[in-house]
């Protein structure tokens, strides 16, 4: 069921919470930054955290700047939430000093998302999960597990989810700063008829697709792919939930786009599941052929919102539909995902 964050409170007794935020100076740091300014989280205190490398610089936070300071096991001394976003070494390292320190830790890494201990969540699913967290961390899921989930959640409270076929299209700033540097920079050599060497990706980006996001596993599949299987089932609490996914970077620069055959325990038609997107938090249904209205990427960069479209009933399996979601991986799939956690908090 989807339902607004602050639906879920008293988890904690918060007032104007002193926050942290590791991987200040990354994308998504800058990104958490972004969405507690816009959305006015009410902090009382903000500690921005990084490498060596990146303390001493200053960010702007309502008009003010910041001096960023580097991230040491005794940085959390009265931190009361610690966004980490540095990656899982990081986290791993790190986030358990923090927890031991009061915080609670919103990690956006994979570091701790399949642990039985650590709630997965997402505000607008599962926010009650987040009052169970008894080593003091919480999950963020994968960019693209959220992005889909917001899709398929409303159509799960209303047909009963049974499985899931998907192909994801996901942009370049999903591999961060240097994946948009490559992709520009193979478009310039290409248009000056220049040579050049992939560096990020295994294959040229530009112009082209790549059918591998992660590294493979021993099926076959995808670490990207296995996540959208492992980590569906932990946030909906559907264990037997069946899942298969293509995940393929494409030459875009920011919002990844989801193509999904759901399969229902319930008879479903395409006009039953549009109405079952209305009044749902955090997804808007934008589904008119005859005016050519569908999502796209640019439709959602920079946006909150997940969009769905392209609703259809599937011609090959019973009780089964085809649909099309798009969401901006680096805001709702990792910076304001784990902000709204906070909110709950």
């Amino acid at each position: 069921m989807l339902r607004g964050p602050a639906q879920v409170a008293g988890s904690l007794k918060m007032n104007h919470p002193h926050v942290a935020i590791v991987g200040a100076t990354g994308a998504v740091g800058v990104e958490m930054l972004l969405c507690l300014e816009q959305r006015n989280f009410p902090l009382g205190k903000l500690k921005l955290l990084a490498s060596a490398r990146s303390a001493g610089k200053t960010m702007i936070f309502r008009g003010e700047e910041i001096v960023v300071e580097e991230l040491t096991h005794d940085s959390f001394a009265g931190v009361d939430i610690a966004l980490f976003s540095a990656g899982g070494g990081i986290s791993l390292e790190f986030g358990p000093s923090a927890a031991a320190a009061g915080a609670v830790v919103i990690d956006n890494s994979s570091a701790f998302r399949m642990e039985n201990d650590v709630p997965l969540v997402v505000p607008e699913i599962n926010p009650e999960a987040v009052k169970h967290r008894p080593r003091g961390i919480i999950a963020n899921p994968n960019c693209t597990t959220i992005i889909s989930l917001m899709a398929l959640a409303p159509l799960h409270e209303a047909f009963g989810l049974r499985s899931i076929i998907a192909s994801t299209y996901q942009a370049v700033s999903g591999s961060g700063a240097q994946g948009i540097v490559e992709l520009e920079e193979q478009m310039k050599a290409i248009a000056n008829e220049m040579p050049f060497t992939p560096k990020i990706y295994p294959r040229q980006i530009a112009f082209n697709v790549i059918p591998q996001v992660d590294a493979f596993t021993e099926n076959g599949y995808t670490k990207e792919e296995m996540k959208m299987l492992n980590e569906g089932r932990k946030i909906m609490n559907l264990p037997d939930l069946r899942v298969s996914c293509t995940c393929v970077r494409v030459p875009v620069y920011r919002s990844h786009s989801v193509s999904i055959t759901a399969q229902f325990e319930r008879p479903v038609i395409a006009d039953a599941a549009r109405a079952a997107y209305s009044n749902k938090p955090g997804v808007q249904l934008v589904d008119d052929i005859a005016n050519k209205l569908f999502p796209v990427p640019l439709d959602t960069t920079g946006k909150d919102d997940c969009l769905v479209g392209r609703i259809r009933k599937n011609l090959v399996f019973d009780n089964a539909l085809d649909l099309w979601v798009v969401g901006d991986q680096v805001r709702k799939g990792a910076a304001l995902n784990a902000v709204q956690i906070a909110e709950i908090l």
